[in-house]
Parts: structure tokens; C-alpha cells; sequence
């Protein structure tokens, strides 16, 4: 393994499952110190099984990201144990499926809160701390979606949060690039995650699909002819992290098997 991520620390929201653990595990391969938040009150089973291997790597901090406060006290935890963070990967998110004229505010105020707001705000802290710090190699990696990228009808105020995600990291790159800082966003495809297996749930019951056929049919319309799996967008996301996308800024980075054309 190359280690093109030694003595980092890599701070990833909404690490406790899915892509957000599959990014852990890679950048822990590269080297990196990682801290994993999500809003579980303890480790997922999947975090502990990779903190049995790699204890001295990984830290698990719990917190609501939705919370200003609660964000600060995350950022002194991570940063008490592991130094200064050196990549953000903002990667913490929900989905709903809601069409346009049944979305409530519930749903739409959920959504923004979590994918806009949150992100936003994560990001803000983070960046300050590094701003302060000088912290060589620093960059933040937000993750987009290819929903940011096109409309879909059953799902606008979703894909409106994950525009909002890309909008936000051309502005924070410009705004960071006297700093030495770097901003970038990842847009997965259908990547197979337990999220996915939600999304699946509520396109059946909406749909009237067999439990998986969503899953099935999004897969099959893929050009490389099946959907991604976390380990290709943690792949994305150590390239941005480290030394070989120096010169890579305010870009997002379609992964997606060819889904959306940029």
C-alpha cells in the first residue's frame, strides 16, 4: 500500500455504515488517523469490528451534527485524540421519497437540515479550525449525489439538498483557495448501501415493486451495467484526500458507472 495518507487525520460525518465506513477503512489503509462520527450513542457493530483491528487508527465519536454546539465538542474530541484535521470528508445524509405536490414540510425541513444545513455548518467549523491552524495538505470532500446533478420527480427536495452541496463547495473552494485549502465534492450513482436498501423500501411501496426490483432496474440502466459499491466512492475520496489532487479544487467528481456525463 502506498500510504499516501500518512500521519492524517481524516474526519468523516456519518461514518458508522455504508460508504462513510468504507471510506474509514481505505484512508486507514493509506495511513490516516480516521474519526468516524454518526449520531449513534455507541459504535455500529461495523465500526467495532474495524476498531478491533485498527485501534490505535480509529475513533469513534458520537454527535448531532445538526447541533452547533454539539458539532464544537465533536471537533475537540477528534482533534484532542488525533491532532488537527487535516481532510474532511462531509459525508453525513438522508434521503426521503416524497412527490412534489404530497412533499410536507416535515420531510423538506428534515432533509435541508441534515444535507444543507449540517453540511454547511460541519464544514464552517472545520475550515476555521484549519484556517487558524495553517494546516498543511487541509481539504474537505463533500458528498453530492448524482440526484444534484439532474431533476428526479419523485424526489425533488432531495435532489435540491445535494445541488445545494455542490453550490456550496465551488463557493467555500474560492473562498478557501487564498488558504492553501481545498474543496471538492464527490456525486455517487446508485452505489449498494443499507441506504440504498431504504431507498428501495420506499420506491417499492410507492412503485408497487417486488422488495429489491428497484435495486435491479437502476443497476441494469447503469452504462458499466451495475450499481457502484462503497469501496468505489472511498477510492474518489482518497485521491481528493491526498497529495495527487493538489491542484484539483471546486470540482465534483461524478462516480457512478457513467450515469451522468460532465
Amino acid at each position: 500500500m502506498s500510504q499516501r495518507l500518512l500521519r492524517r487525520h481524516v474526519l468523516i460525518t456519518g461514518g458508522g455504515g455504508g460508504i462513510g465506513l468504507a471510506i474509514a477503512e481505505s484512508c486507514i489503509a493509506e495511513g490516516a488517523r480516521v474519526t468516524v462520527v454518526d449520531l449513534a450513542p455507541t459504535p455500529p457493530q461495523a465500526v467495532l469490528a474495524l476498531q478491533s483491528t485498527h485501534a490505535a487508527a480509529l475513533r469513534y465519536v458520537a454527535a448531532d451534527i445538526t447541533d452547533t454546539a454539539d458539532v464544537r465538542r465533536m471537533l475537540a474530541e477528534a482533534q484532542s485524540h488525533a491532532g488537527p484535521v487535516h481532510t474532511l470528508i462531509n459525508n453525513a445524509a438522508v434521503f426521503d421519497l416524497a412527490p412534489l405536490l404530497e412533499c410536507d414540510e416535515a420531510s423538506f425541513d428534515r432533509l435541508f437540515n441534515i444535507n444543507v444545513k449540517a453540511m454547511f455548518f460541519v464544514m464552517q467549523a472545520l475550515l476555521r479550525h484549519m484556517v487558524q491552524a495553517a494546516t498543511p495538505g487541509a481539504s474537505v470532500i463533500n458528498m453530492a449525489s448524482q440526484a444534484g446533478r439532474r431533476g428526479e420527480a419523485l424526489v425533488a427536495h432531495y435532489c435540491a439538498t445535494k445541488a445545494a452541496v455542490i453550490s456550496y463547495t465551488q463557493s467555500a473552494a474560492l473562498a478557501m483557495a487564498p488558504h492553501g485549502i481545498r474543496v471538492n465534492a464527490i456525486s455517487p450513482g446508485v452505489v449498494d448501501t443499507p441506504m440504498w436498501d431504504q431507498v428501495d423500501a420506499l420506491f417499492a411501496r410507492h412503485e408497487q415493486l417486488s422488495p429489491g426490483e428497484k435495486k435491479r432496474r437502476v443497476g441494469a440502466a447503469v452504462p458499466l451495467g451495475r450499481m457502484g459499491v462503497p469501496r468505489d466512492i472511498a477510492g474518489a475520496a482518497v485521491f481528493l484526500a491526498s497529495d495527487e489532487a493538489r491542484y484539483i479544487t471546486a470540482q465534483t467528481l461524478n462516480v457512478d458507472g457513467g450515469n451522468v456525463m460532465s
